[in-house]
């Protein structure tokens, strides 16, 4: 489902079923609610109006046209509609699966699109975005090549990432919230049955390197960290992998709020260099 025919469709159930509307009817308060550009809720909105859902009032501000609004019909569910699938989400997926291969790979716009039905300004878009991670390089008049992941690029950066963080971590000693610590250990809980979720709050990193203060500890996790956020976020998605990441973090923070800065340096550091089974799996095999 394309943005504009979710907000349009959420607009509609609501509209009929009488649940109350989002925002104010205007293109400002319904971005904003919905999370995206003018664009889509442009043309949501003009397809209502000549639906003759909505019509501009007297002040020429949109207003429901409840001579039109028909309810929904008896038996029929006045469920609301799932948003769509957030592009960005599913193509940094598929490339992270294949930049694990090993391989720079070429990628080009047209084919890429017209693979996830997007337009080639959207793309675009997200390419940028993921250019910035670190994952795609911009190559001038060639277009866009996928980062290869490499072993010993991963290796190099955890051992960089390991002095820093654990640097960080003295550092910020007697900048530590204890509520902030305590509301970070409730984001991180084990499941109690197979089918309920993992639960895993993974700000702990950015909030020891923010509490540190040191601007060069920030700039290098800023610059070369995101590529390996994409990846370590990746590798959560396996549940058992997931509740060890839990584990570990609650081990972390349980140190902390004790203020027992040695075994939370070592709690820190074991789950820095030793919690990415996936990742060396995949290695392996290339």
């Amino acid at each position: 489902m394309s943005l504009k025919n979710y907000i349009k469709n959420d607009l509609e159930v609501r509209m009929r079923s009488g649940q109350e509307l989002p925002a104010q009817l205007t293109l400002e308060s319904l971005a904003e609610h919905y999370q995206v550009s003018f664009s889509p809720v442009r043309l949501a909105l003009a397809e209502l109006v000549e639906e003759g859902l909505l019509h501009k009032g007297a002040n020429r501000r949109l207003v429901l046209n409840a001579d039109q609004v028909k309810p929904l019909k008896r038996g029929k569910k006045s469920v609301l509609p799932e948003p769509p699938a957030d592009m960005f989400e599913v193509i940094t997926h598929d490339f992270v699966k294949l930049s694990l291969k090993g391989e720079p790979v070429d990628i080009r716009e047209e084919v890429t699109a017209r693979k996830y039905q997007i337009s080639r300004s959207s793309l675009r878009i997200i390419l940028n975005r993921l250019a910035g991670t670190g994952i795609l390089d911009h190559i001038p008049r060639r277009g866009w090549r996928l980062r290869p992941f490499r072993q010993e690029d991963m290796q190099a950066f955890l051992e960089v990432r390991e002095l820093l963080e654990l640097k960080a971590l003295d550092l910020s000693k007697s900048h530590l919230i204890e509520e902030d610590l305590r509301r970070i250990l409730n984001g991180n809980v084990v499941p109690e049955a197979d089918t309920d979720r993992v639960l895993i709050d993974n700000s702990l990193h950015e909030y020891i390197i923010e509490k540190a203060g040191n601007y060069y500890i920030q700039d290098f996790f800023q610059r070369q960290g995101r590529y390996y956020d994409i990846l370590f976020d990746w590798e959560d998605h396996d549940r058992e992998t997931a509740i060890e990441t839990v584990r570990q973090h609650q081990s972390i923070l349980n140190a902390l709020i004790k203020k027992d800065w040695r075994s939370a340096r070592k709690a820190l550091s074991y789950h820095i260099r030793d919690n990415h089974p996936i990742l060396s799996k995949i290695v392996k095999t290339n």
